[in-house]
Parts: C-alpha cells; structure tokens; sequence
C-alpha cells in the first residue's frame, strides 16, 4: 500500500513547479512546463501507488530540475526511501542531487550529507568515511558528521582515529568525552595485552587514567600487571582505588583481592579490608566474600549468623542460598533433601535476576561489558539484582 508521507512530499513538487513555471518569460517555455510536468508528474505518482518505486525515480529525476525551490523535496523523497530501508533509491537521488552543477553550497554539503548516511548504513564504511570528512567543517553538519564518524571507527575498531576524532567532538559540543577516550585507550591496551606487549597495555592503561581518573577498567589492567610481577601488595593497593573509582565494580575484582592477600598470608588484612568496605557499600558480592572468610577463620555457625543477620536488614535470594549451602554443609541427611530442593528454586530465581544492566537502555547481560551492545554507550553496565532493577531504570 501507497505510504502517505509521499502524497505529502510530492504535494510540494506540484505547487512549486507551478510557481516556477509562473516566472519564466517565454510563452513557448510556460506552455512546455504546463504541459509536460503535470504529466510526468500524475505519471511518477501513478507508479508509486503501483509499487514501481524505480520507474517513479527515473520520471521525477528527468522532470524535476533540481534548483533550490526543488533540493528540498528530492532530499525528503531520498530520506524517506532511507527510512523505509531502501537504501539503494536513497542513493541514486542523493547521486542525483550532487551531480547537478549549480547547487548551492549549502545544498551540496546537505546532499553529501545525506548521501554519507545513505553508505553509513549500508555498511560502505570507506565510502562514508569519506564524505563525512568532506562535511565535517560545515557548520551545519560538523556534529553529527563527526558522531557517525566516531560510530564508523569504532566498527572498525581504528581506536586512534576514534581518539582523535572524539576529542574533536568534545571541543566542538563542550560535552564530556574524556570517559569514551579512556575506554579507547583501553581497547589498545587489551589488545597490547592479547599479543603479550604487556609494556605498551601498561602504558595504554596509564594513558587512560590520565584522561579519566575514574576509569574502572584501567585500574584492573594496572592491578593484573602488577600480578603478573608477583606485586600482590602492588596490585591489592591498585585495585582498592576502584571503591573510590565506582563502587558498583568493586565486585569485579574481589576475588583477586582475596587472592592476593592469602598470597601474601594476611587474613585479617582481607578480612578488614571486606568488612570496611561493606559497612560503606551494600553490595552482595562483597558479603559473600566476608561470609567465606568468616566460615574459614571462625566455622559454619559463626558465617551462618553473619549471613543471616545480614539478611534481616539486606533480604536477598543470593545470601538466603548462601545461607542453605551453610545449612547443608552441617545438616544430616534427614533434612538435606528438603534444603537441596529448596536452594534449586532460590538458584533459579537468582538466574533470572542477577547479572548486569545498562542504566541507559536497560539492556541485560550476563557478564560485565564496557560498551553495551544494545545503545552501543561506554561504561554504562553495571552489576544488576533484583533489588537494584528500579534503580538502573531511572538513570
């Protein structure tokens, strides 16, 4: 069926092909456009309501003049068949549009424009590229040529070129990018890391502190580098800044810390160091950590009441099942069975409602990821819970 939108768009055609017609001078050429275009007109809009989109190019690309009363609607036909996914009439009329010579200088930028997203989102990333360059310094597309600009290195994941032109960005908006370079920064040195230049990763990483002092992400590269020197105490001091950094992320490297304080023989140490950190920060994975020392150190009955006073003022499915697997741990076999089917049901709610969450689309994954794969933002997952599902939906 005919979209409406094109009896809107072309409505236009009609009026000021008329009115055009109205100022020329010569009778002959009056008469010829009164004649020809109303027929070529009804003709083009004949074969779109018969679905024959490129027949109907073809009629208004040889009847219409492009002149500055007529770029409008070729564009708005253009982005119209873009929208629609027909990206290959997108192009022709765009193609059509920059091959007349006597556009304006604001019309060509906005035709190179529209011609860039038409090869954007067909996936001709060189050819995009290219025009976006060409109308990133007009002042009317520097913006957004240097977004889809930005969105076409990251695809093709030339992280300098992606630095460099979300700098220009952020001067260009006065917005914050420092977060976004960072995480470039960071790519480069996960893949330094992957072709074991650990040198470099360590370097990158430092680079992305010195943009964003709160990135996450490469203070657990410094702390893995400074694992893989045996500095347990080094990497222990690095990755403390991470409560600092976001405390959300702290439960990312717990198990590393804990590791490198028994490395280094200091239970209290680590001991100290969950339980300040909890009395600051509600956060399940680190009550679990405590829950494990305390079980080590002081038995199952002292860990068992640390869990359950936690759960009186912090209820959770997470510490109701730690608190079974202790249970189970002492419990004989008369009562196992009951506890067992009991905690299956506690894991499975747990499943559904834990792992993390984009706090800008709401996008759930089941592992941490530093760029969402849904919005395509940076270091907006976080670890999500039941109990936090409202808080991510706000922000």
């Amino acid at each position: 069926m005919m979209d409406p939108l094109w009896l809107l768009l072309l409505l236009p055609v009609a009026m000021v092909s008329g009115w055009f017609a109205a100022r020329l001078d010569q009778r002959s050429r009056l008469q010829q456009q009164r004649q020809s275009f109303p027929q070529a007109y009804i003709e083009g809009l004949n074969f779109l309501l018969n679905e024959q989109p490129d027949k109907a190019i073809e009629v208004f690309i040889k009847a219409l003049e492009v002149d500055p009363e007529t770029v409008e609607t070729h564009l708005a036909i253009g982005n119209l068949f873009r929208r629609r996914g027909e990206i290959e009439r997108a192009t022709r009329i765009h193609q059509n549009l920059i091959a007349r010579p006597h556009l304006e200088k604001i019309q060509r930028y906005q035709a190179l424009f529209e011609l860039a997203q038409d090869y954007h989102k067909a996936g001709l990333l060189d050819r995009a590229e290219n025009l976006f360059l060409e109308v990133v310094d007009a002042p009317l597309h520097g913006e957004a040529a240097l977004n889809n600009l930005v969105d076409i290195y990251q695809q093709e994941k030339d992280w300098n070129k992606a630095i460099q032109t979300c700098k220009k960005l952020g001067r260009l908006t006065g917005e914050r990018t420092d977060y976004v370079v960072a995480q470039y920064y960071c790519e480069q040195a996960d893949q330094a890391e992957a072709e074991q230049n650990y040198e470099l990763s360590e370097k990158l990483a430092h680079r992305a502190l010195g943009v964003d002092k709160t990135c996450v992400r490469a203070t657990m590269l410094l702390g893995k580098a400074a694992l893989r020197s045996d500095d347990h105490l080094g990497a222990i001091k690095i990755w403390r800044k991470i409560e600092s950094q976001d405390p959300h992320l702290l439960g990312e490297v717990v198990s590393l810390i804990a590791a490198s304080f028994t490395a280094v023989g200091d239970g209290d140490g680590l001991q100290e160091f969950l339980q300040s950190a909890l009395d600051r920060h509600d956060d399940m994975t680190l009550m679990l950590a405590l829950g494990e020392v305390i079980e080590r150190k002081d038995g199952n009955k002292a860990a068992q009441k640390f869990v359950l006073d936690w759960l009186r003022s912090h209820p959770s499915a997470a510490g109701l099942e730690r608190l079974i697997e202790l249970r189970l741990a002492e419990t004989g076999a008369h009562g196992q069975r009951d506890l067992e089917i009991l905690k299956g049901i506690i894991s499975g709610l747990i499943e559904q409602h834990v792992g993390y969450a984009c706090s800008h689309c709401g996008f759930r994954a089941k592992s941490l990821h530093w760029q969402c794969p849904s919005c395509r933002r940076w270091s907006t997952i976080k670890p999500f819970s039941a109990k936090t599902e409202g808080q991510h939906a706000e922000k």
